[in-house]
């Protein structure tokens, strides 16, 4: 991609109606655009990172048996009212001009709609377990929308459901979910912490979280620095100095961003919905469920949140919406168009800063706004070397590279 055929622009200020660091940099960046509180439409660059934390997401939920599907945004009424969800003021209602009331509500959790439609296919033992998920846009009437993309009124989410024939088979998976969670995160280069939670109005057993340390977190977390437990402060009993029951080690209050849920939902959805299966001696049983959630542009905001200097964005390689960014200095725009296109044939995503109008200052502090893992930078002295100039964003030193050397070091 060249950055003088990119429509969006980066700005040099940082908008005055934003706090957060995470916002600050994804629009001054240009990957985001606020339209309303809460509400932000993803440009080019930040759907190319969304893509791939949607890739990451998919791959590792693939690899535990979950199978991709795609559910309305808009939920009956129907649905809803069996399990006492529909009057929760955490949904937007959705009616037409001339209705006198709402029989939709906006999709802010799907677990009626996904156990509505397995009616239609589980009757027998044979038929579990299975897990199904979706991507998906969801909207949740969030009364203090704030804190950029950590807490939005529409968002991204991966929701994956589990059926099962008892509760021992939904614990086996639970393990296999939390760690495919693990997975995720580590791949999008971020540390989760397991943290035992509160079920909210999904259920009312106790859940789990994952966290990631950050001083900006909305959630307080009670952390073991010795073995890792955590249990969120909204159910914990423990205080900042204890001790953990489970090794000894001290425990810390810690601030924290929640990435990531999962639910055991018991037979909730299935009792009140008519989800059932016969066992093999005959018996009629209800089906055992778990539910299991990310936020995809929530993700996004967390890595920016934890992965920043005071120049711009730090990526992770893994997410980052180009692998180089190239830049060209003193009008050597021959060898430096040579060059990408040597690297994009070798299958290299490159963002190549072929602006004419831009100062090498300029240049170079849009470099580190984006921030790509890797820059490289061609100019009248590096050529005159036979040479680029390479340096990693997490990285001050630079070093010389032969050109025909470059390609090699990806």
């Amino acid at each position: 991609m060249k950055l003088s055929k990119l429509f969006t622009k980066t700005l040099r200020e940082a908008p005055t109606d934003e706090l957060a660091i995470n916002a600050q940099l994804l629009i001054r960046g240009g990957f985001v655009f606020k339209n309303s509180a809460g509400i932000y439409s993803f440009l080019p660059l930040g759907w190319r990172v969304m893509g791939k934390v949607m890739n990451i997401v998919r791959e590792e939920i693939n690899a535990i048996g979950g199978q991709e599907l795609f559910m309305p945004a808009l939920v009956e009424k129907k649905y809803m009212e069996p399990t006492a969800r529909w009057d929760l003021d955490v949904g937007f209602f959705a009616k037409g001009k001339n209705d006198e009331e709402a029989n939709f509500v906006m999709g802010w959790s799907h677990e009626e709609v996904l156990t509505a439609i397995a009616t239609k296919y589980i009757n027998s033992y044979k038929d579990l377990p299975f897990a199904a998920y979706q991507i998906q846009t969801k909207f949740r009437n969030e009364p203090r929308a704030k804190s950029g993309l950590l807490r939005g009124r529409e968002f991204m989410m991966k929701d994956l459901y589990s059926f099962h024939a008892d509760e021992n088979d939904l614990e086996l998976y639970y393990e296999k979910a939390k760690e495919a969670y693990f997975k995720i995160f580590e791949r999008c280069g971020l540390k989760a912490i397991y943290t035992l939670a509160a079920g909210g109005v999904f259920t009312d057993k106790f859940t789990h979280e994952f966290q990631v340390l950050s001083e900006v977190g909305e959630d307080t977390i009670f952390l073991c620095l010795k073995c890792g437990y955590a249990e969120n402060s909204e159910i914990s009993k423990l205080k900042n100095g204890d001790t953990c029951f489970k090794c000894g080690g001290n425990i810390a209050e810690k601030k924290a961003i929640e990435v990531g849920n999962i639910f055991n939902n018991g037979t909730r959805y299935s009792d009140n919905l008519g989800l059932s299966f016969v066992d093999e001696k005959g018996v009629k049983n209800s089906v055992w469920m778990a539910a299991y959630g990310i936020g995809i542009s929530r993700l996004m905001a967390t890595i920016v949140e934890v992965s920043n200097d005071g120049q711009g964005i730090i990526w992770p390689e893994s997410v980052s919406p180009f692998k180089v960014h190239l830049i060209v200095l003193d009008d050597r725009k021959e060898e430096a168009e040579k060059i990408y296109n040597d690297l994009v044939r070798k299958g290299v995503e490159v963002l190549y800063d072929d602006r004419n109008d831009k100062t090498a200052g300029e240049k170079f502090a849009d470099a580190d706004l984006i921030g790509c893992p890797l820059r490289v930078v061609v100019s009248k002295k590096t050529l005159d070397k036979n040479s680029v100039e390479l340096k990693k964003r997490n990285e001050k030193e630079t070093e010389l590279v032969k050109k025909e050397d470059l390609k090699n070091r990806f």
